[in-house]
């Protein structure tokens, strides 16, 4: 299992790194949007978790630029605040889903898990 992570708050996602590769997952993280636009062209990974909340380029906007890059690769939402209308365009523009933050690690683990299995067996998610 190969993760994204996308979240300006550094010790969030150093933290969420740390305990994701403790569990022998591999997982990589940025703080911007332009630069999980840069990491999804350069490799491929079997899901992005992705902060709504960022300066400059915004989660929505981001996911959006994601999914052209890779139309097939889960996205998990992340927010500390939730609105509806945010994760409703999220949900319009493909997130597979959307979670608060902060979330316990196994719940989070557990939604990457589910949604990589959601994608279908039989393969990774290519850039198309």
């Amino acid at each position: 299992m190969h993760i994204l992570l996308i979240d300006d708050e550094r010790t969030f996602l150093e933290t969420v790194i740390t305990r994701l590769r403790l569990r022998g997952i591999a997982a990589e993280g940025v703080d911007t949007g332009e630069k999980a636009l840069e990491a999804m062209q350069a490799k491929i990974f079997d899901a992005v978790v992705l902060d709504v909340s960022m300066p400059g380029m915004d989660g929505v906007t981001t996911l959006r630029e994601l999914k052209r890059i890779n139309s097939e690769v889960p996205v998990i939402m992340l927010t500390g605040h939730a609105t509806l209308e945010t994760a409703d365009k999220g949900m319009e523009l493909g997130a597979f889903d959307y979670m608060m933050k902060p979330c316990p690690i196994d719940e989070l683990l557990d939604k990457i898990s589910e949604a990589i299995r959601s994608r279908g067996e039989g393969g990774e998610a290519r850039p198309g």
